[in-house]
């Protein structure tokens, strides 16, 4: 929808600073235009074309997180990033895109292949130096302003891809007689396989047969960027693609691919074919720790002391409202002693690909997240989004915590579990 269309929802606004409280971007610059109340007030100001679009709308409209945290502490409950990125929509409609954009979400993301392609010449240029050569030389600018600080976020890719080694098909599972569907998160497949195999390990006990599908890019990067007709398209390729399975339940280990999976009827209006199909699908979506919750616990042999704590990935915690499972899971596993995190719900300034075009912004959050998870005295960060697994793998690596970060689905596993807690 247009922005024009939310001015009634925009107008409720009563400008109390309630969001002030929750909003990292705030507590970090202490900016109004950082919040959702200055936020809002800019979406009002174009609505009643007292500012007119342009590329300086580019940094108020994208500095934005996106993590919720302002409506939860917000009395109307405005659904500020709902409003921001249909505001990014009108931006890019009415501004423009950018080729990489275009070549991101129209030629990468849809082609799981291409992608882990693209992943491995990264990897190559890590391991050759190349990287720094083409940073030296301001050649990697072109994939975000603050793209070369950003880079150093990643230390090292894994030597595969999850999917380069397990191919896509049927394996068979030892429960009674759910069919699950795995649909793998482009984050967990290149970033984490190690989490991934985990994850296929638990289904498999879970599960009759357990699908480890072909499908690609939820379409939630896209979205978050504004790009509307990008979601839609890799939304439809992926519910063309479950058009020939039947399945019980469709699991995803990436917090953020659950919550906007279980979105897709948002994408399609009432009377278009796909919604249907689309809100058939959403129903049997689960959250791969919905699912480790209920399933029976490994027993470990480990002998290492083990304190673990968790961080709450902003779309679980608030876009799914899942806080309960991850702590009962952890809380239960022996050997484990689990501590909460201060702050547990705050945005760790991962947010996809944030960093990307404000590095210094996303520091700065990430600053205060590792201050909590030093305080906790834990030895094991745990978390269920790889975008988070990157960046609470960075801020470890600066603050010089002796601390390791995993998926949950690691301490799930009986085959990892053991592995993690040494």
């Amino acid at each position: 929808m247009p922005i024009e269309a939310h001015y009634d929802e925009i107008a409720r606004c009563n400008r109390c600073g309630f969001c002030q409280t929750a909003c990292p971007v705030f507590r970090s610059t202490g900016r109004e235009a950082g919040v959702a109340r200055g936020r809002i007030a800019l979406l009002r100001a174009i609505i009643e074309k007292r500012i007119d679009w342009s590329a300086d709308l580019e940094d108020p409209l994208f500095a934005c997180l996106l993590c919720g945290a302002c409506t939860a502490h917000c009395f109307p409950a405005l659904p500020t990033a709902d409003l921001i990125t249909d505001a990014r929509s009108d931006y890019l409609d009415r501004v423009g895109r950018k080729p990489l954009h275009r070549l991101l979400f129209d030629h990468l993301l849809p082609y799981p292949k291409r992608l882990r392609l693209a992943a491995r010449a990264a990897a190559l240029g890590k391991r050759t130096g190349m990287s720094n050569i083409a940073k030296a030389l301001g050649l990697l600018r072109f994939l975000g302003r603050d793209f070369p600080k950003a880079e150093e976020i990643v230390a090292q890719f894994p030597a595969q891809a999850f999917r380069d080694k397990v191919a896509p098909g049927e394996f068979p599972g030892r429960g009674e007689s759910l069919r699950i569907g795995y649909f793998v998160g482009c984050g967990v497949d290149i970033m984490a396989p190690v989490a991934a195999e985990a994850t296929l390990r638990l289904l498999q006990t879970v599960g009759k047969t357990v699908t480890v599908l072909d499908n690609g890019c939820c379409g939630l990067p896209a979205l978050t960027y504004g790009d509307r007709k990008a979601a839609r398209r890799l939304a439809a390729q992926n519910l063309d693609l479950l058009a020939s399975h039947s399945f019980d339940l469709v699991v995803t280990d990436c917090s953020s691919c659950a919550s906007y999976l279980k979105k897709y009827p948002q994408l399609f209006d009432e009377g278009d074919r796909r919604r249907e199909q689309a809100v058939a699908f959403a129903a049997k979506v689960r959250d791969f720790v919905e699912v480790a919750a209920k399933a029976e616990r490994p027993r470990t042999t480990s002998s290492a002391r083990v304190v673990a704590t968790y961080h709450d990935p902003c779309h679980a915690s608030r876009g799914q409202k899942i806080t309960k499972d991850p702590r009962d899971v952890l809380r239960s596993l022996p050997g484990v002693e689990y501590r909460e995190l201060p702050e547990a719900d705050w945005c760790c300034g991962g947010a996809g690909s944030y960093a990307m075009g404000h590095y210094d912004l996303a520091r700065q959050i990430l600053e205060r997240k590792m201050a909590n998870v030093a305080r906790t005295g834990a030895n094991l960060l745990v978390t269920s989004c790889p975008a988070c697994i990157l960046q609470l793998s960075y801020g470890v690596r600066l603050a010089k915590l002796p601390v390791r970060v995993c998926h949950i689905s690691e301490l799930c596993s009986p085959a990892e579990a053991g592995a993690v807690c040494e």
